[in-house]
């Protein structure tokens, strides 16, 4: 008897950083084999993500009407937590979901390479790079994640500057600000790192604009050294940044999800090192600010010879357990969570920069535009290069950089050996 495409969302819980959801019970675990896949993740429950499944279950019901999905959105908070757990038994769901760089290269062991099932796709995807490792692809980018400097146009014109030339160095920048807080009250940076996230937009937003090309290619290869001037000096200007009261009042005890969006969006700060998608991002804003108000800016130059670029790599994507009964049916479902229907469903309603490069995405206002413009040229986040423990030492260290209670020369020699050993 034929089985018609079952597809359940379980969800249960409070919304948890980038999603919502509960705990997997004891019967979610996956294998294919009995014509069933189940996939984690923490998208699926959100409303703005409803479109996006809704066109991905279409799609793979076409191909195998007769397999039943299901959906776990698990709480963000505890998602690697429990994936963990899940990769230490040796069994769970068919399908998870990633963010890229290190949480994906982290447990690449427990993933199936996905190369030969998504050769197809090649092409039209972008962001392969953070879902890679070892010379082959273990998951395929849904969105395209990245760190762009928004700025309120609108407070730039109450304090008499260009909305349409921000500044082009960092002394420039400061003056700027200065200038703004001045005439409106506002200050130059929304910033929070209770979760101690602050810290790696801090060094991808603004990295650009301090290391040299070649020392910012030598730190994406892994070869990073982490007392060169350039890289002492990003985290000098971290620390004096909240000396000098750049940054809204209590900075360690805000939250980056969503305190320092809100203060952004409530026009109490001129910028914010944001995200490209899906929160915290260009459509947020625009909600609150209007779109025709919110701009994209380049790092501001603190050396001269550095060429300050987009940092944005694949944000997140599906890849297939190792454990999995059937890997060509759950690597065709990878496929349909990226076909492009379902990829601009995302785009529309959740303001995802998806990973499709066919995707028109130009008409959703300037800072929009602004963003595709610089994909092609844009360059790897410097902060998605690190493991997961790296940065997970990086938040912590940063929250003591801005207390005082560690020196940048004591944080940098904690980070070179945590990397090293990673």
């Amino acid at each position: 008897m034929k089985r018609r495409a079952l597809w359940t969302t379980v969800l249960i819980g409070p919304l948890a950083l980038y999603g919502c959801g509960s705990a997997a019970g004891p019967d979610s675990s996956g294998g294919g084999g009995d014509g069933k896949l189940v996939v984690w993740d923490w998208k699926s429950g959100d409303a703005t993500a409803e479109s996006y499944i809704e066109e991905a279950k279409a799609d793979f019901a076409l191909k195998h009407p007769d397999v039943e999905v299901e959906f776990v959105a698990q709480p963000f908070d505890q998602y690697y937590n429990l994936l963990g757990t899940a990769i230490q038994s040796g069994e769970g769901p068919d399908v998870m979901l990633f963010n890229g760089g290190g949480q994906l290269r982290d447990r690449a062991d427990a993933l199936l390479p996905l190369e030969d099932y998504l050769s197809e796709d090649m092409d039209r995807l972008a962001g392969w790079e953070a879902f890679s490792a070892d010379g082959h692809v273990y998951a395929a980018p849904v969105t395209l994640q990245g760190h762009p400097i928004y700025y309120n146009k609108t407070l730039y014109e109450e304090a008499g500057l260009d909305p349409e030339a921000p500044a082009a160095t960092w002394s420039d920048f400061q003056a700027d600000c200065a200038t703004i807080t001045e005439a409106t009250g506002a200050k130059c940076f929304a910033m929070g790192n209770k979760e101690g996230f602050g810290i790696q937009f801090f060094l991808s937003g603004l990295g650009s604009g301090v290391l040299t090309p070649e020392e910012y290619d030598a730190w994406i290869a892994g070869d990073r050294d982490w007392t060169s001037p350039g890289v002492k000096r990003i985290f000098e200007l971290w620390v004096e940044a909240e000396q000098a009261g750049l940054n809204n009042e209590g900075v360690n005890s805000t939250a980056m999800f969503n305190d320092e969006f809100a203060i952004f969006d409530a026009g109490e700060a001129a910028h914010v090192i944001g995200l490209m998608s899906d929160v915290g991002h260009w459509k947020d804003f625009g909600e609150f600010l209007g779109a025709e108000n919110v701009g994209v800016m380049p790092a501001p130059l603190v050396d001269p010879e550095a060429a300050p670029s987009l940092p944005y790599d694949g944000g997140i994507g599906y890849g297939v357990a190792e454990w999995t009964d059937d890997p060509g049916l759950a690597a065709d479902l990878v496929r349909s969570l990226t076909s492009a229907p379902a990829l601009e469903a995302f785009y529309a309603d959740a303001g995802a920069i998806a990973a499709d490069t066919t995707i028109d995405a130009s008409s959703s206002g300037p800072a929009t535009a602004e963003i595709v413009d610089q994909i092609p040229t844009g360059r790897p986040a410097l902060h998605v290069a690190l493991s997961a423990e790296t940065l997970e030492l990086m938040g912590r260290l940063s929250q003591e950089l801005l207390s005082g209670s560690v020196t940048v020369d004591d944080a940098l020699a904690q980070l070179a050996e945590s990397d090293q050993a990673a």
